[in-house]
């Protein structure tokens, strides 16, 4: 209900009457009065009159209110230990939605590491059920990346790169980090979960100095909503790509500041250096090293030397 309300209210400049919101809706004026109570609580400001009610401004949340017009039910927290098991919890149940939080406390990163998750980035999980088979799953990592750096690339003018296997950098600076947890059986994916943090306005180059957010960036502060609803919109367009892994691929090498690159690739105890001249359909890295030859890496934590 609050959805529609607030649909209303954008769509008039001036004053809608809580006589003629009680009509559209089906409701009480009193029911209209308790529903506008709860936005101003959510961070909406509304002007209240005997001419009814106005849209001032709104908060710069990811509120399902604010996201009314895409397909996938929207989960929201102020905090959670992490949206990645909360969107498992609901995935096991059936659902295909997104669940977005404001703070993180036990945010995930990859190999179990901690993602820092403090309050101004946008921290989601999506639920997918894309029909690939299950060897096909790590093209949703590749498909995440190239969304975002799109996506960044398009709004803000700025050349964010894809770094091997799974981040997205500016400056060579980590501005996003993707993780992807599949559920299957056999030959089928039940699901996936993906897990998309993003330095919007948080001062993170403070903590972490190899990490850097959009507004240290651009100087100002970026709008959530206009980030995160054109994100969706370029993972969803993408989506259609999973069954031509060439396409995606292509798409992530000409994103990459990784390939030609010399670098470090630290693999569980062993180390392996060299020239980052490919990656292959599967999204493993081809490293030409000096001494073995051709390497073919499937997973491991990379560093960019020179």
């Amino acid at each position: 209900m609050r959805k529609r309300i607030l649909g209303l209210l954008y769509q008039e400049k001036d004053f809608v009457s809580g006589e003629a919101l009680s009509k559209r809706l089906g409701i009480s004026r009193v029911g209209v009065w308790k529903h506008i109570q709860v936005l101003r609580k959510e961070g909406y400001v509304i002007e209240a009159s005997n001419k009814g009610y106005r849209l001032i401004s709104a908060p710069d949340l990811l509120l399902p209110e604010e996201l009314a017009e895409l397909d996938k039910k929207v989960y929201y927290f102020e905090e959670v230990s992490s949206t990645m098991d909360v969107a498992r919890k609901l995935a096991q149940k059936g659902e295909e939605a997104i669940v977005i939080a404001e703070t993180q406390t036990k945010g995930k990163g990859r190999r179990g590491r901690y993602w820092h998750s403090g309050r101004g980035g946008i921290y989601f999980s999506l639920i997918l059920k894309p029909t690939i088979n299950p060897s096909q799953a790590h093209l949703v990592n590749l498909l995440a990346g190239v969304a975002v750096a799109i996506t960044i690339r398009k709004l803000f003018n700025i050349n964010a790169t894809l770094k091997w296997p799974n981040d997205v950098l500016i400056n060579e600076k980590k501005v996003c980090g993707i993780l992807a947890e599949m559920e299957a059986e056999a030959d089928i994916v039940r699901f996936i979960i993906l897990g998309i943090g993003i330095n919007v306005n948080n001062n993170i180059s403070d903590r972490i100095k190899s990490a850097i957010s959009l507004r240290e960036i651009l100087g100002k502060e970026v709008s959530k909503k206009k980030l995160f609803l054109p994100l969706i919109k370029e993972i969803e367009k993408l989506q259609s790509f999973l069954n031509q892994p060439k396409v995606l691929v292509n798409r992530w090498k000409r994103l990459s500041s990784t390939l030609g690159r010399h670098v470090r690739v630290i693999i569980q105890n062993k180390i392996l250096e060299g020239e980052a001249i490919d990656i292959d359909n599967d999204g493993a890295l081809i490293l030409k090293t000096s001494d073995e030859g051709l390497k073919r890496v499937v997973a491991g934590d990379c560093i960019h030397l020179r």
